[in-house]
């Protein structure tokens, strides 16, 4: 074994300025785990005059080619740029010229992984990206590790902290979502077009790399179900406390002899389980198996640090040779039997605003009876001549919830539309 490993760092802002501290600073940690120097041999950045976390001092070189990285003497290859373009030729590039690939891009993954991982295989060398998925939260790993006796049958996670971020300040502070929103841009937990955030596609990206580890499926991001919390109010945070829950931006996927399901969608959690607990820009990942239960992984889900770290545990993970010579754990991954988002099945909040009339009542639960939902909780007040109506449902199939929604929303009491969010269980 080499007694030190060239690493070349495509990108040096936030999470790649952070590998190369956090080798400075547990160098003597690194080498007690592996016996191993990691050296970083060349870093590239669009611009060598802009300001870095990280010293020059540390590399060998510094390029603005991101092809000289590529053809260095590096052993390993970190892609931290982003993007799912540029950055996939360079990952291309550098799997077929024998060098290992580490990266955070879940986007890149989610749309590319299943070529890419085949490119690694062929090419005898590795491509990991632990980071690409929760941050510093070392969720892959413990799926394939620590999880690989079981049968996977759910994971549901708070996989985006800026979503976490607003919706905990609506329901603690009572403040509205573009009031929250604005803040958290203010504290760069947003960008500026918060839309990747906000919507689930984050989410989903992330979701559809974990599904694929835990169920050995092949990436689909195509199949996974996404809606964001731009529609959430405030008002829907404060009945879901009344009613025993907290909203929650929830990444689902499940697994059983239907088929998989994957969605991203705001969600009424119980306060009772243990997910509801997580605020802030906290992540988390929990994970059902047949043999241990329900498991869940917490931490930062993003940061300079928190994600380096992931970053370098797959540098070691190659070093050692504890990631094998199959995909994450699998021999190989097959194509999946999906289930339409139509044919899931959920219990659902509604949260309606109707004329405040003798009647009105008996009419909706009976349009929810027509297709056998029924109602587990309710709660209802009144302002005026209107009145705001709250139900926890039974679980249905989400094309029975969306036709009663619909027939519903026809009445000539319904004075807006229905808010329909899932809830969790």
């Amino acid at each position: 074994m080499k007694k030190t490993i060239k690493i070349g760092i495509l990108g040096l802002g936030t999470v790649g300025g952070g590998v190369v501290n956090v080798l400075a600073k547990n160098k003597a940690e690194i080498f007690a785990r592996t016996g191993v120097n990691i050296e970083v041999g060349i870093g590239c950045v669009k611009d060598k005059n802009e300001s870095r976390i990280c010293k020059d001092s540390d590399f060998d070189t510094l390029t603005e080619n991101a092809i000289d990285v590529i053809n260095s003497d590096c052993d390993i290859v970190l892609e931290l740029i982003g993007g799912t373009s540029f950055a996939k030729d360079l990952v291309i590039a550098a799997l077929n010229s024998g060098k290992s690939v580490v990266t955070a891009n879940k986007a890149l993954i989610a749309t590319y992984g299943n070529e890419l991982l085949k490119l690694a295989k062929k090419n005898g060398v590795k491509l990991l990206f632990e980071a690409a998925v929760a941050g510093g939260i070392p969720i892959l790993k413990t799926i394939e590790q620590g999880l690989s006796a079981n049968k996977i049958t759910k994971i549901a996670g708070i996989i985006n902290g800026t979503g976490n971020f607003i919706l905990t300040a609506m329901r603690d502070e009572g403040r509205d979502f573009a009031d929250v929103l604005s803040e958290a841009q203010k504290l760069g937990y947003a960008e500026a077009d918060p839309a990747f955030d906000v919507e689930g596609t984050d989410a989903a990206h992330k979701l559809t790399i974990l599904s694929s580890m835990a169920f050995g499926i092949n990436l689909d991001f195509s199949q996974v179900k996404t809606s964001g919390i731009g529609k959430v109010a405030q008002i829907d945070t404060k009945i879901a406390d009344e009613l025993g829950f907290k909203i929650k931006h929830l990444a689902v996927a499940t697994n059983d002899e239907n088929g998989v399901a994957m969605s991203v969608h705001p969600t009424l959690i119980p306060k009772t389980n243990i997910i509801a607990s997580v605020d802030g820009v906290m992540n988390a990942v929990m994970v059902v198996g047949n043999a241990i239960g329900e498991t869940m992984s917490y931490g930062a889900g993003a940061g300079s640090d928190a994600t380096a770290s992931s970053v370098i545990a797959d540098i070691i993970d190659i070093i050692n040779q504890t990631c094998g010579n199959s995909i994450l754990g699998w021999k190989e991954l097959k194509n999946a039997d999906f289930i339409t988002f139509d044919d899931t099945e959920s219990e659902f909040y509604l949260k309606l605003s109707v004329a405040d009339d003798t009647g009105v009542l008996a009419s909706i639960t009976s349009i929810l009876s027509e297709f056998n939902i029924s109602v587990e909780k309710m709660l209802q007040t009144e302002n005026g001549k209107i009145a705001t109506i709250a139900i926890i449902t039974n679980k249905v199939k989400t094309k029975d919830i969306n036709l009663a929604v619909a027939k519903i929303e026809k009445q000539n009491f319904n004075k807006e539309n229905i808010q329909l969010l899932h809830t969790f269980s």
